[in-house]
């Protein structure tokens, strides 16, 4: 079974509670982008293995989340031993949900694969044991994101026919370095209440709380973002945690020079 996760970007971010468990309580509104990997599955005679190719991923196999998903899933139904193949496309490190949408979609495909019956519900519950974000690509679609980003509500919104920009510089934002400068709080609007709004005023009103931190660490970075709006967009932001920034256009842009990984594509 071959199967194509999918990435995400936040239209605003919200950090409004450090709760006791150590994590913060977050809002935000997630929308999925037309940039996937290639995820194969195939049922195999030998040990669970997992291939990977495309865009380079480091670290042991046994720490990933693909693998995660599946030895999740071999904890509470019978099934077989598998060939994963994994070609990576979305940039890692990004603020993007790669590893979260692969870990996903691993769920989703062995569900189908071997007829073990979840549903969604079902499927998320494991998801979200793995990753915050990952029970949103259970069912991809834009979703306002409360508590650590676990509880959805799907929003009616679409972007369809805009451009979106990505740019991923080459390197990592760390979550020490993303949480560094973070005051928690309310804000004064919902940013799904923005998001359902006009589209123009989303410069002014909807925010992402870790840029606060980060531009400062990394300026580059909010000059890219001060280099899409002088190049016409309607709307700019650092997607998560970051490293990535991305931006939305009325029409096709012109091409950008850059310092990293470029995206260009209709939404």
């Amino acid at each position: 079974m071959i199967v194509y996760p999918c990435a995400k970007i936040n239209l605003g971010l919200n950090v409004v509670n450090k709760r006791t468990d150590g994590y913060h309580d977050l809002e935000t509104v997630f929308y999925p982008i037309p940039l996937y990997d290639k995820l194969e599955i195939e049922q195999s005679d030998k040990i669970t293995s997992l291939e990977l190719k495309g865009t380079p991923l480091y670290g042991k196999m046994e720490d990933n989340l693909v693998i995660k998903a599946y030895n999740a899933l071999r904890q509470k139904y019978s099934i077989p031993n598998v060939k994963i193949t994994l070609e990576k496309h979305i940039p890692s490190q990004a603020g993007l949900g790669g590893g979260s949408s692969d870990c996903a979609y691993t769920i989703k495909a062995l569900n189908d694969m071997f007829s073990i019956g979840m549903n969604y519900s079902e499927m998320k519950e494991i998801a979200v044991t793995l990753g915050a974000d990952c029970p949103f690509f259970i069912e991809p679609q834009p979703s306002f994101a409360t508590g650590i980003g676990d509880k959805l509500s799907p929003i009616p919104f679409s972007l369809n026919g805009y451009w979106i920009v990505i740019i991923k510089p080459p390197f990592a934002v760390s979550t020490r370095e993303a949480f560094s400068n973070i005051i928690p709080m309310q804000p004064k609007k919902r940013c799904d209440l923005t998001v359902l709004g006009d589209i123009y005023e989303w410069r002014n009103n909807l925010l992402n709380d870790f840029e606060n931190s980060v531009f400062g660490i990394y300026p580059i970075l909010e000059k890219i973002k001060q280099d899409f709006y002088d190049r016409g967009a309607i709307y700019s932001s650092m997607s998560g945690s970051g490293s990535s920034m991305f931006a939305i256009f009325k029409d096709e842009p012109t091409i950008f020079n850059i310092n990293g990984e470029y995206y260009k594509m209709i939404l």
